[in-house]
C-alpha cells in the first residue's frame, strides 16, 4: 500500500466529514504533487489498492449514489466510515 496514497486518501476524508471524495481527486493530487499532473491517470491504481487496503481497514466507505458499496466496483466515492450528514 502506497503511504502517500494512504495519506492522501485519510487527508481528504478529514477534509470533508460530511461529503465524499472522488479517487480521481487523490491521484490528481499525487500527480500534482509529483510534477506530472497531466499523468494522473497512472496514480489510480495506487489509489484503488489504498482504497482497498483502508475499506477492509474500516477506515473508510464507499458509496455510489448514496448506496454504500462493500467493495469497489465501478464509480465509487470515498467517505470517513464516520460521516455525519
Amino acid at each position: 500500500m502506497s503511504e502517500q496514497a494512504v495519506s492522501a486518501i485519510l487527508s481528504f476524508v478529514a477534509s470533508r466529514p460530511t461529503g465524499t471524495t472522488c479517487p480521481s481527486e487523490v491521484a490528481r493530487s499525487l500527480a500534482k504533487d509529483n510534477n506530472a499532473p497531466l499523468d494522473w491517470r497512472e496514480y489510480m491504481p495506487i489509489v484503488h489498492d489504498a482504497v482497498d487496503d483502508l475499506v477492509e481497514l474500516g477506515e473508510i466507505v464507499l458509496t455510489w449514489k448514496s448506496s454504500s458499496m462493500t467493495e469497489r466496483s465501478g464509480p465509487d466515492r470515498i467517505s470517513s466510515p464516520h460521516k455525519q450528514d
